[in-house]
């Protein structure tokens, strides 16, 4: 069975700084017409870096849950940027680490069911110190934090950002195989 959807006509509510909002015209497979609400976003990388047993995290203030987050280094991507260089760029804007290089680990939908963004999972390496240069609206902090106490803090729900529970997962997971 073809479980396509057709998209009739894209009708833009809204175009902003980061995301567009659609009510589009489609077409169920069935045939029958439908609305679908869509969120577009460029889509963001993110990076884990483990030093020593420990991974950097950095702390910031996300205005949508209205509470500070502990996240690995992430930001937006820029149009036609690879995502590599994002998360090679974010490492170093939010921490000021600098990676010889950064290796993928996967690419994330983070919720399918009305956005278009995907995130891209780096694993930071051959990292050296640099400089910390932040966006002028953006107030971090970051920090080490043993591999064991994240793992607790996933556990706890104190750490609940999807992206870090991932690449967190898929380390842990890299680790138990080794």
């Amino acid at each position: 069975m073809n479980l396509t959807e057709k998209t009739v006509k894209k009708n833009y509510i809204y175009r902003g700084k980061i995301i567009n909002l659609r009510v589009d015209d489609a077409v169920l497979p069935d045939g029958k017409p439908c609305k679908r609400e869509t969120v577009e976003h460029p889509g963001g990388a993110c990076v884990l870096f483990v030093r020593e047993g420990k991974i950097l995290l950095v702390r910031q203030f996300r205005y949508a849950y209205g509470e500070e987050l502990l996240e690995i280094p992430a930001g937006k991507l820029n149009p036609g940027e690879d995502p590599a260089l994002t998360a090679a760029r974010e490492l170093e804007e939010e921490t000021g680490f600098v990676p010889e290089r950064v290796s993928l680990l996967y690419t994330m939908y983070p919720t399918p069911g009305y956005t278009n963004e995907k995130i891209y999972i780096y694993e930071a390496e051959g990292v050296r110190e640099g400089s910390v240069h932040p966006d002028e609206d953006e107030f971090i902090t970051c920090a080490f934090y043993p591999v064991e106490e994240v793992r607790a803090m996933i556990e706890s729900g104190q750490i609940r950002d999807a992206k870090t529970i991932v690449a967190v997962q898929y380390y842990l997971l890299k680790a138990e195989r080794s």
